[in-house]
């Protein structure tokens, strides 16, 4: 067993200091193989790669979820509005019975939808990559929806709204790349 440093960040320092990296908030569907659906609220969601497209996120390895995300299996990455904050409570409670489906979704396995949110992301498991004591998902997009509004943020332990001022410039990221500026 590995051992502190005396210098190494408590796991409560540690928790801090990631809360002051603002993210979204999104809910994460699944169907476990047993059939019943899951769905968890993750902060941890980050794009990988355009080419092929494909996204990641991470799940705690002692959750009862984790057998929803084999790979191959089928799943949404729901982006929350800032309407939404009673959504992301919902679903980031310890309970086994979250949705109410009927026996016309079971016979479609597959994740259940919300609605209403900022941008839904339908994938599959590309990959699974072990991680300390969370798995990392890498899913492969196959579909997408969007719709416009303002993101659920995460910040210092609290929901919070973004606010854009009006003269804010939009900025590409990847053209920005592209044309050599970053």
């Amino acid at each position: 067993m590995k051992t502190a440093r005396a210098d190494q960040p408590t796991a409560r320092e540690l928790r801090d200091a990631f809360g002051m990296f603002a993210t979204g908030v999104t809910v994460v569907t699944g169907v476990r193989p047993d059939g019943e659906p899951v769905g968890l609220t993750v902060n941890s969601f980050s794009s990988v790669s355009l080419e092929p497209p494909l996204l990641l996120w991470s799940i705690h390895i002692g959750s009862e979820s984790v057998a929803a995300f084999a790979v191959g299996a089928p799943f949404s990455v729901h982006v929350l509005s800032d309407e939404q904050r009673d959504l992301a409570l919902h679903f980031s409670r310890r309970k086994k019975h979250k949705f109410e489906v009927d026996e016309a979704w079971r016979a479609t396995q597959q994740p259940p939808v919300l609605a209403d949110v900022l941008c839904r992301f339908d994938c599959q498991v590309h990959a699974l990559c072990p991680a300390g004591d969370h798995i990392v998902v890498i899913g492969a997009v196959l579909a997408l929806q969007r719709q416009p509004g303002m993101p659920l943020a995460f910040f210092a332990g609290r929901f919070t709204a973004v606010s854009l001022p009006d003269n804010s410039p939009q900025i590409d990221p990847w053209d920005a790349w592209k044309e050599g500026w970053v």
